[in-house]
């Protein structure tokens, strides 16, 4: 993981999570890094999405299970985005992150 990470339970008692997260489908192309950025920030989550080279996005972010739940569907009904598949992962929480961005490989 990048950054400081921190094995505390003041993650865990404030409902924190960090996912990393691979979308398969139409998701290169179609916007979906900076839709994921805009939505991300808009309800207050941290993390990093990325394309891959076999045509994936892969995306850590951090915050309440809820919130990323409703901005993996907010993904989901983007008429221009297709998603075929997710594959989710928890990670370690990064304590001092403070926002969402676009990562170039």
């Amino acid at each position: 993981m990048f950054g400081r990470t921190n094995n505390s339970n003041s993650s865990k008692s404030s409902g924190i999570i960090r996912e990393r997260i691979v979308f398969r489908g139409d998701v290169q192309g179609v916007g979906f890094r900076y839709t994921a950025k805009y939505t991300a920030r808009n309800y207050g989550l941290t993390g990093w999405v990325m394309n891959e080279w076999d045509g994936s996005v892969i995306m850590e972010v951090q915050g309440p299970r809820e919130v990323i739940d409703l901005m993996i569907l907010n993904l989901k009904e983007d008429r221009y985005i297709g998603i075929d598949d997710i594959e989710r992962t928890s990670i370690r929480v990064e304590e001092d992150e403070t926002k969402f961005k676009v990562r170039f490989n």
